[in-house]
Parts: C-alpha cells; sequence; structure tokens
C-alpha cells in the first residue's frame, strides 16, 4: 500500500454509529418542557406548576409587572374548575399552586395563565413575540407534607434564589412578588414592605391545601426552601 493511500485511510470520516458530543447542543442550560405524557390530576387536588420565559426576555422581578400580572391574575384567578391559590414570580420563571377538577381543566386553566403572563411581559416591556419557555412544569401535591413543602417553596423561593447569589441568609420580609400577603398559614407575619392590593388569588377548596397541610407545621417566613429557618 503507498504512503498516499495510508494518509487517505486514515483522514476518512465515517457517519454512521455513535460518537461522543454529537447531536444538537441544547440552547439552555436548563432545556424546555417538550410534550410528555402528564400526570393524572385528581379532581380538586393542588398542584405546583412553574412557567419558564425564553432566554432574553427581562427580568420578570420589575415593580410595574408584578402590578399588572396581579391585576390579571384577580381577574382570571379563578375559572370554572381552576383556580390559581398562590403564585410567586422570579427573574425567568413564576410558580403558582393551582387546583383543578382533572387534567382537560388544568390544561385549560394554565392555558389562560399563559397567555396572562405573555400579555402582560409583552405589554410591560414593549416587546412582541413568543414568551413562554417550552411547556409548564407540573407536579401533583397528593399528601399534606407535599402541599406544606410546596407552599414554602413557592412563596418563600425569593429567599433561595437570594441565598444562592449571596451565600447568606436573607432578610425574612414579605416578598412583594409573591401572594403571601393573602397567605393565612405563616408562623408569624413576615414585616410587609408595602401595603397589599385587593386579592389576586382565589381561596383554597381542597382539604388537602385548605387545612391538612397544617399538621407539619406552619411556614415560617424566616424559612429558605432547602435549607433551613434563619436563627
Amino acid at each position: 500500500m503507498s504512503k498516499r493511500s495510508k494518509q487517505l485511510e486514515l483522514t476518512f470520516r465515517t457517519h454512521g454509529g455513535k460518537r461522543a458530543g454529537a447531536g444538537r447542543k441544547p440552547a439552555s442550560k436548563r432545556p424546555p418542557v417538550h410534550h410528555v405524557r402528564r400526570p393524572n390530576v385528581p379532581k380538586g387536588s393542588p398542584a405546583h406548576v412553574t412557567l419558564r420565559v425564553r432566554p432574553g426576555v427581562p427580568s420578570l422581578r420589575n415593580r410595574g409587572l408584578i402590578r399588572d400580572f396581579q391585576a390579571s391574575l384577580r381577574r382570571g384567578c379563578e375559572r370554572g374548575e381552576f383556580r390559581v391559590c398562590h403564585f410567586s414570580i422570579q427573574r425567568d420563571h413564576v410558580r403558582l399552586v393551582v387546583e383543578a377538577a382533572g387534567k382537560e381543566a388544568l390544561g385549560r386553566g394554565m392555558k389562560s395563565v399563559g397567555i396572562r403572563i405573555a400579555r402582560t411581559v409583552n405589554r410591560v416591556f414593549g416587546r412582541r413575540g413568543p414568551v413562554l419557555f417550552g411547556r409548564y412544569h407540573l407536579r401533583v401535591l397528593r399528601t399534606p407534607r407535599e402541599v406544606r413543602h410546596a407552599l414554602a417553596y413557592v412563596l418563600l423561593n425569593a429567599r433561595k434564589h437570594w441565598r444562592q447569589r449571596n451565600r447568606a441568609n436573607p432578610p425574612a420580609v414579605l416578598d412583594i412578588a409573591s401572594s403571601g400577603a393573602w397567605f393565612d398559614g405563616w408562623k408569624r407575619p413576615p414585616p410587609a414592605r408595602e401595603a397589599s392590593a385587593p386579592r389576586p388569588v382565589a381561596p383554597a377548596r381542597s382539604l388537602l391545601l385548605r387545612t391538612l397541610w397544617r399538621r407539619h407545621g406552619l411556614v415560617d417566613p424566616a424559612e429558605t426552601p432547602g435549607g433551613h429557618p434563619t436563627r
């Protein structure tokens, strides 16, 4: 075999089989939720839902956006057999605790919420085009302990992110970008930073979300989800 034929043999590339690093690279460190099979939603069960916005959308923790989203949610927090009972707004995602009478009611309700978020974002920031990044993430809450954990995680989510950024415990104040001002399960009332507006969320109807979760203790406003309460 000639020297030239050996060189060609060494540089020949194949196009079959699995190669390390092959395939389309994700556009985000947290890829969007695509079409996946949703779990069954028992009638009246609470659920923890997360909606994320696309990269490039300004931070959602904007006072004008918070005010407009609350006003929009106030008009649509209860739609038939679907209710938004709690929420918190973070920089690039919105967390909700909702109740729905089954998968269909949940789907219709979340479609309405997604439209409200998108319209509010585009109006406040003077932009056009899609806002949400993939589908919403869903976790059905089936036990009192799961509900208690979800309530603390949603209402105190800003504390979690503050601690991750600053590596220290944040002050125990009411997050105005949440429904904490209308939550009656605080162990002690958190200091309010401003007067609350009319209620933008629906009252819970399920026993799990109304009373049963309290078996595991009221929520301390100094808790940090994933960590320990501030001493």
